[in-house]
């Protein structure tokens, strides 16, 4: 996939927006993406199986975009396989800022712009909405490997087993981002500018998101305040910010190796992260 490609693509099923400035984003995981214009993106997945994914973004953010406090890329264009491209592509709203991978987080008082997010975010979803796919704790891949060169596992252990024990969410399914860290969210100033990738799109616990605090925020605790989460929500999603973590160490483990995909700035994020939640 290269600028070419997508020339081609916008001239033959959209050719209002041909002619716009077209800029690849270096980055992302399952889609490539470009900037198109100032203030819209494209994306097309690198995988088959990422097609069902944009699919379900372009179905329900647009009505949830209008609820939420801050930008999220908002789908405007669906674009079907053709002869071109064997896999559905979207075109959504830009949202402004820089990744918080590249430019942390660093005013506290973003602490209080994410609970407003996820308060708004949080709500129950309409009849026949897709269930998230992390509605369960489960530990990330490599777990063991990754914990042995952190050389903390007995504390990481006691986090992971303490969410496990809390009482489960009880509550109805909320709307979940799903795959809150720092590459999927925009900064500006130091604050909280925008929210991106909702492929992962879904209902279920709201710990799963509340998750965030320690792995964005440098003041978890009044992130927690604001947002009002109960015991049983914090232990949960101290879990699922170890997963996180771990997942973040790993990616710079495999960037340190040349592994394709891995990402050697991302091993202090996880780390820092994991102080956080330790």
């Amino acid at each position: 996939m290269d600028d070419e490609l997508v020339r081609t693509l916008l001239k033959e099923h959209h050719p209002d927006l041909a002619d716009l400035e077209l800029k690849e984003i270096v980055g992302g995981w399952g889609n490539q993406m470009w900037r198109l214009g100032d203030d819209l993106a494209v994306r097309m997945p690198r995988f088959n199986q990422a097609s069902e994914p944009l699919r379900r973004e372009h179905q329900w953010v647009p009505g949830l975009a209008a609820q939420l406090p801050l930008p999220v890329p908002t789908p405007v264009r669906l674009c079907d396989p053709s002869d071109s491209f064997p896999r559905a592509w979207l075109i959504t709203t830009w949202v402004h800022g820089e990744p918080a991978d590249h430019a942390p987080i660093t005013d506290p008082a973003a602490a209080d712009v994410l609970a407003d997010f996820l308060k708004a975010l949080h709500t129950e979803p309409p009849s026949g909405a897709p269930v998230s796919e992390r509605s369960t704790l489960a530990p990330t891949p490599g777990w063991d490997e990754v914990q042995a060169s952190i050389g903390r596992a007995e504390e990481i252990r006691a986090v992971w087993e303490d969410a496990l024990a809390a009482p489960k969410w009880d509550g109805a399914p909320v709307w979940l981002h799903g795959d809150l860290h720092p590459a999927n969210v925009v900064v500006a100033d130091g604050t909280l500018a925008g929210v991106v990738d909702f492929e992962e799109i879904g209902s279920g616990d709201p710990a799963n998101d509340v998750a965030a605090a320690w792995i964005l925020l440098p003041e978890p605790q009044r992130f927690l305040d604001a947002y009002g989460a109960d015991e049983a929500t914090v232990r949960r999603a101290r879990g699922w910010a170890v997963t996180r973590a771990l997942f973040l160490i790993a990616m710079g483990i495999n960037g340190e190796k040349g592994i394709p995909g891995g990402k050697t700035h991302w091993g202090p994020i996880g780390h820092a992260a994991l102080e956080r939640i330790l």
